[in-house]
C-alpha cells in the first residue's frame, strides 16, 4: 500500500504560532502599536503572510496602503527567528518515518513563503522526509486556489492515490476544489467546529496518521 501525500505545514505538522505572533508583534512595535494577544493573531493565520498582516492592520486601525511594507517587515522579523519557539506536533517525526517506510511519496503545500518553510523544515529535522516543497510564493497563487496543490502533486513521481493533509478551512476548500481526499488534523489552527469543515477523515493524534492513510487508501481502492 502506498500513496502520494501533500501536507500543509503550519498547524498541521508544526506549531509555529508563537514565532508567527512574535514576528507580527515586533512589526507592531516598530510602528509604535501595542502588541496583540497570540490567540488574536491565531485567527489571522491560514491564507498567507500578506493576508495575516492585512488582518493585523485592520484590527489595529493602521493604514491598509502600508500592507506591502509591513508584510516585508514582518517577514524579515520572522526570518530572523522562524524556529526559535516552533516545534513539531507530537508524533510527527514517527508518522512521517512510518509513511516513508510504507512507500508513500511526501511533499509540502503551504501558504508560508517557500524559503521560510524550507528553513523551518531543516531546523526541525523534517526536510529529509519530503520530495517537494511548494510555498505561498512558489507560484502566483495561494491556497485555496487548487493550482498550488495540484502543481505540488505534479512535481513528484506519484505513487498510489493522492491525499492532502491539513488543519484548516482553507486546506479543506483547497482539497475540495482539487478533488483530492482530505485528512483533517483537528488540533491545529481551524476556526470553526470540526463538523462544519468538509473532510474525508479526521485525527487528533499524529501517531494515528499512518493507519488512517491505510484506511483512506483502502477505501479509494475499493471504490475504484
Amino acid at each position: 500500500m502506498t500513496a502520494t501525500i501533500m501536507f500543509d505545514l503550519d498547524g498541521t505538522l508544526i506549531d509555529s504560532l508563537p514565532d508567527i505572533a512574535a514576528a507580527a508583534n515586533r512589526m507592531l512595535q516598530d510602528v509604535d502599536t501595542a502588541p496583540l494577544p497570540q490567540d488574536t493573531i491565531k485567527q489571522f493565520v491560514g491564507k498567507g503572510l500578506p493576508n495575516l498582516v492585512a488582518r493585523v492592520i485592520e484590527h489595529c486601525n493602521l493604514p491598509m496602503e502600508r500592507n506591502a511594507e509591513l508584510s516585508q517587515l514582518t517577514l524579515a522579523h520572522y526570518n530572523a527567528a522562524s524556529s526559535d519557539k516552533t516545534v513539531p506536533y507530537p508524533g510527527v517525526q514517527q508518522a512521517l518515518t512510518h509513511l516513508r517506510e510504507m512507500g508513500c511519496v511526501l511533499g509540502i503545500c503551504t501558504n508560508k513563503p517557500e524559503g521560510p518553510a524550507r528553513h523551518v523544515l531543516e531546523a526541525l529535522d523534517l526536510a529529509h522526509h519530503f520530495d517537494t516543497v511548494f510555498g505561498g510564493d512558489t507560484l502566483s497563487v495561494r491556497k485555496p486556489d487548487p493550482k498550488l496543490l495540484l502543481a505540488s502533486f505534479d512535481a513528484v513521481t506519484s505513487a498510489g492515490p493522492r491525499l492532502f493533509v491539513g488543519d484548516s478551512e482553507v486546506d479543506a476548500e483547497t482539497a475540495d476544489r482539487a478533488k483530492v481526499p482530505f485528512l483533517l488534523f483537528s488540533e491545529g489552527y481551524r476556526k470553526t467546529p470540526l463538523a462544519e469543515i468538509p473532510h474525508t477523515h479526521s485525527y487528533s493524534d499524529t501517531h494515528e496518521l499512518p493507519a488512517l492513510v491505510r484506511t483512506a487508501v483502502h477505501q479509494l481502492e475499493t471504490q475504484a
